[in-house]
């Protein structure tokens, strides 16, 4: 700030003639000294006021200075309040956005919801009657209107009871109705029997029970109507035939337990003609021992001494005798060794059948071994190998699953191709009967598969079947040597085991025997 004072002066003494006196000059420049002295104090003065004006003048601008400061924090204070304010409006003002939303959305899902039950009320085939806590009707749906064949306006506001001429006016139906509201009652498939003017007789079933409408604290009752006249008077049909079925029933019963008896009666007849078959049975099982006993001791002595008196007359008398006379002798040596062995296997398969049987859990390759021990010789004349695989210990007849290994190596040898080593492969195990393909075994059962192949001469396959027959032989005795009786043996056996063995095999590819034994 800058201060410029303006002050009256006099007008300087004029400045004397040069040529005046020294003195008065001397006395002139005092004075105009003491004047100017005068003015500069109270310059100085004036100096000195100002500087204490300004002096309070800027303390007076500090102190506005600081009460503006001050006043500048209390409006930037004021200000962040109210940025504060603001913020909190908008959060509010959003809060209150997103409720309103939220209020929007549930008031259309409400909407949509009282929509879809409307919806739902209506496309049912059921007739529905909401009554209110006075029991008149607030609504009814399309099917109410088409099955009792009235009009919304004429229904919507009245009384139940007075509803078509007082047709609904039932005792039963206003004692189960007026219970439901104070009792919190409900009744479910009360039958209902009613002849209605214009829609004639009706047998129905009531369903009804409390609901509240929270927002208008209203209670009202949901009353639902199943129309089931067809399906009683069907039922009345059902019923009428059932009787009727029940009567011919009776009869037919009658007829059964007639037929039943005369069954009984037959069958203690047939009891009796088995009875007596059993003991023929039993007779001819004794005379079946006793033939076995003539052919084991009787017949056998003479074609014993057949033997010996031939072999001793071509011992003694070969030399003597014609040709044709040692052929005759030759052939009925022959004859007679042939007979003898086929006694011994009718004894065999007699004695088959007729043995007791004792099951042993035995180990089949010790078997096995028995018999390769047996037929040593055999086996070095064929040059065959037998081969037996991962064999299982099965309950079985020993002596007689001993002879059954036996036939079937035996018929393995006698069958091999001429010139060709024979190899017989036997094989064991565990399976079930389903896994087996065999139609003949139960499904869920277990068994022990025994199976014995080789790569013979074979046979065509039509006759795996005929093969087990006794007496049975696919080539001539000239050819292979045996009674038809080894196989029918085998499979003799498997049967006193309460088994199965079929034969698979196609010409000059060998055969195999499968044996299936319950487990």
């Amino acid at each position: 700030m800058l201060l410029i004072l303006f002050t009256e002066q006099e007008q300087a003494e004029i400045w004397q003639d040069k040529t005046g006196d020294s003195k008065n000059n001397i006395a002139a420049k005092d004075r105009r000294i003491k004047k100017l002295e005068e003015e500069l104090a109270a310059a100085h003065a004036d100096m000195l006021a100002y500087v204490h004006e300004q002096e309070a003048a800027t303390e007076e601008l500090q102190s506005a200075n600081e009460e503006v400061v001050s006043a500048n924090e209390e409006l930037q204070t004021v200000n962040e309040e109210l940025e504060t304010s603001k913020e909190e409006i908008e959060s509010t003002n959003e809060e209150l956005t997103t409720t309103n939303q939220e209020l929007q959305t549930r008031n259309d899902l409400l909407h949509e919801s009282y929509e879809y039950a409307e919806a739902i009320i209506a496309t049912i085939n059921e007739p529905i009657l909401i009554l209110d806590h006075h029991l008149c009707i607030k609504s009814a749906n399309r099917s109410f209107y088409n099955k009792f064949k009235v009009k919304d306006k004429e229904t919507e506001g009245a009384l139940l009871y007075d509803l078509g001429n007082g047709q609904w006016n039932i005792p039963r139906l206003r004692e189960l109705l007026e219970e439901i509201i104070p009792k919190n009652a409900y009744f479910q498939n009360f039958e209902l029997t009613h002849i209605f003017p214009v829609i004639g007789e009706k047998i129905m079933l009531l369903n009804a029970s409390r609901v509240i409408q929270k927002t208008h604290q209203e209670q009202l009752i949901l009353l639902v109507i199943n129309d089931i006249t067809e399906a009683a008077l069907l039922q009345r049909k059902e019923k009428e035939r059932l009787e009727k079925d029940i009567v011919e029933s009776n009869l037919y019963n009658q007829k059964l337990e007639k037929a039943v008896a005369d069954r009984t009666a037959a069958l203690a007849r047939a009891n009796e003609s088995l009875t007596e078959k059993n003991i023929e049975l039993e007779r001819m099982n004794k005379d079946l021992e006793s033939f076995a006993y003539v052919s084991s001791h009787d017949l056998q002595e003479p074609l014993r001494k057949i033997q010996t008196f031939t072999g001793r007359i071509l011992d003694t008398e070969y030399e003597s005798l014609s040709e044709s006379a040692k052929g005759y002798f030759s052939r009925m040596q022959e004859a007679a060794k042939r007979m003898q062995t086929l006694i011994e296997d009718l004894l065999t398969y007699s004695h088959t059948s007729s043995m007791e049987r004792k099951f042993e859990k035995t180990d089949l390759r010790l078997l096995i071994e028995e018999v390769k021990i047996e037929l040593k010789d055999a086996l070095l004349e064929k040059k065959a190998t037998i081969k037996a695989f991962d064999t299982c210990e099965a309950d079985i007849i020993p002596f007689q699953f001993r002879q059954l290994m036996y036939n079937l190596i035996s018929n393995a040898l006698k069958f091999s191709k001429p010139g060709i080593p024979s190899k017989i492969t036997i094989k064991s195990k565990f399976i079930t009967g389903r896994k087996s393909g065999n139609e003949k075994l139960l499904p869920d059962k277990k068994y022990c598969h025994v199976s014995v192949s080789d790569n013979g001469i074979g046979f065509e396959p039509e006759f795996k079947e005929r093969i087990f027959d006794i007496f049975q032989r696919l080539h001539g005795r000239s050819e292979y040597a045996g009674t038809g009786i080894g196989l029918a043996i085998v499979k003799k056996i498997v049967e006193n085991h309460n088994g199965v063995i079929t034969a698979t095999s196609e010409l000059n590819k060998g055969a195999r025997f499968d044996i299936y034994l319950p487990h």
